[in-house]
């Protein structure tokens, strides 16, 4: 069963409250957007990215790496009534642990929960599910502690695969457009990874546009040449000779080591 143009995602209750990390840190309770401080931001960030509550005396630590221990649960307890007093009731202490609340949801968590069922092969492959992954960006660009970066980087990368994976399924399915859409945002993502190159070959080659297939596999052949000196794969290779059938293969190539591809006429 394939849905397409109807977004499933359950409608949030009126009080709900929206933590945004992809693209920027972004705050949003009944609808409007909630200023809080820099340092409320972190404590909010930090949780939202943990999958179980958190003990205080490690968000501490690792939010005030510099400060002493006594300092840095300090700067926590004061980071949470700054944000306590924005009315927003987003964070919970049970004991020494803090966790969000029950009525957060936070965009990166959605995000992941929709590529895993993407790389998974989940059967419904909703439009709005590659949309989000389209159009998601960064996972809280412009941060740069360990703990961040760390994320980010797994969060990029399962993106990218969701976003092949996509490109694939998608063209398989004869949603040419979608498929397009899905493997340029991965070449976009990492414009030197070969699979998702092959990917968007493929969905254009399966749509029968082979000027479009030896378009991008120009594009990636001059990439990989001018950044790294390296020639592309046996496997994307084929994907193109097979393109230009019957044009002996020294065509294919003429020029790749010089940095410029010709183009099969």
């Amino acid at each position: 069963m394939v849905v397409t143009g109807v977004d499933a995602t359950p409608r949030l209750a009126h009080d709900a409250i929206q933590i945004g990390l992809m693209r920027g840190f972004d705050l949003a309770w009944q609808g409007a957007s909630v200023a809080i401080p820099v340092s409320a931001q972190r404590v909010v960030a930090y949780l939202a990215l943990r999958d179980r509550p958190a003990v205080r005396s490690l968000v501490a630590g690792t939010l005030w790496l510099e400060a002493t221990e006594e300092r840095a649960l300090g700067n926590l307890r004061s980071a949470l009534w700054r944000l306590r007093q924005s009315g927003c009731h987003v964070v919970v202490n049970v004991g020494d642990r803090l966790s969000l609340s029950g009525s957060v949801t936070v965009d990166v968590r959605v995000l992941a929960a929709q590529a895993r069922r993407i790389v998974a092969g989940a059967e419904i492959l909703e439009t709005f599910d590659v949309d989000r992954l389209v159009v998601a960006g960064e996972l809280l660009p412009d941060w740069y502690e360990d703990w961040v970066v760390i994320d980010r980087e797994r969060v990029r990368q399962l993106r990218l695969h969701a976003l092949e994976r996509a490109c694939e399924r998608l063209a398989a399915m004869g949603r040419y457009g979608e498929a397009i859409d899905a493997g340029l945002a991965a070449v976009a993502e990492e414009p030197l990874h070969e699979s998702a190159h092959r990917a968007l070959i493929q969905a254009h080659l399966a749509e029968g546009n082979r000027v479009e297939a030896l378009r991008q596999f120009e594009a990636y052949a001059r990439a990989m040449w001018n950044d790294l000196h390296l020639e592309p794969s046996v496997e994307i290779r084929a994907l193109i000779e097979e393109t230009g059938r019957g044009v002996p293969r020294s065509r294919v190539w003429r020029g790749v080591r010089a940095g410029i591809v010709t183009t099969l006429t």
